[in-house]
């Protein structure tokens, strides 16, 4: 059997093609608006069968979605054409201005307000996540652990590690890193709510915004009064 040829990326010219095609389909819908097959079809001309092949595909993978269209006055016959439109996640894909817009809007707070509006700023942004903390303290055994929850929820894949002095937080993910970098006002606001919320005196270790690869904190086990190296045993 004839091995089919891949590019240099180890993607084959073919798969290649059809995702170039989706994407087409997908700005040209982000353009013009919900389109019909045969709208997309006369638009990048392209027989409407290989379009509703590549809108089977983006529907398949959640970034557009289909209703009937509306038709106003007399209806002739046959069912109502279908409609595809961009989903939240399919707008997605496609470049935004939010890290520059967030980081110009900062940076006017600044100036007008002074570093203590960045510092106001801050605390309101990481208040979310003590919110959802407190909603699911009562969850679990461990605040840690609804620390964890709480922060996956707010889209920062986090996890748990244990470590010979404590624990280890890490998020593998941060959607304000960008924003981070220029104010770091932000990481600074969110190590005193980690601090707060697990009643402990948690060290930052990395951040992604600095350039890691994982947002690391580290948060000692508690010191038992018979753990203190000059606590002398009880006679």
């Amino acid at each position: 059997m004839k091995k089919e040829a891949v590019n240099k990326s180890g993607v084959s010219p073919v798969a290649e093609s059809d995702a170039s095609t989706r994407a087409r389909v997908a700005r040209s819908i982000l353009q013009h608006g919900p389109s019909t097959a045969s709208e997309l079809a006369q638009r990048l001309h392209l027989t409407p069968a290989a379009v509703r092949r590549h809108l089977s595909v983006l529907i398949g993978v959640g970034h557009l979605s289909s209703r009937q269209q509306r038709v106003y006055g007399a209806r002739g016959r046959g069912r109502p054409a279908m409609v595809f439109e961009l989903t939240d996640a399919g707008r997605a894909e496609f470049p935004h201005a939010y890290d520059t817009l967030a980081i110009d809007a900062l940076g006017f707070v600044r100036n007008a307000l002074g570093p203590d509006g960045i510092q106001r700023f801050a605390e309101e942004f990481v208040a979310g996540i003590e919110t959802r903390f407190n909603e699911l303290r009562g969850e679990y055994d461990n605040p840690a652990d609804a620390l964890v929850k709480a922060l996956n929820d707010a889209g920062y894949v986090a996890s748990a590690h244990p470590v010979a002095t404590g624990k280890q937080l890490c998020q593998h993910h941060c959607p304000v890193a960008l924003v981070a970098a220029e104010f770091p006002e932000l990481c600074e606001a969110e190590t005193r709510v980690f601090a707060q919320l697990l009643d402990s005196h948690v060290q930052r270790l990395a951040t992604i915004a600095h350039g890691d690869g994982v947002c690391t904190t580290h948060v000692p086990r508690p010191v038992k009064p018979s753990d203190h190296p000059n606590r002398k045993a009880a006679s």
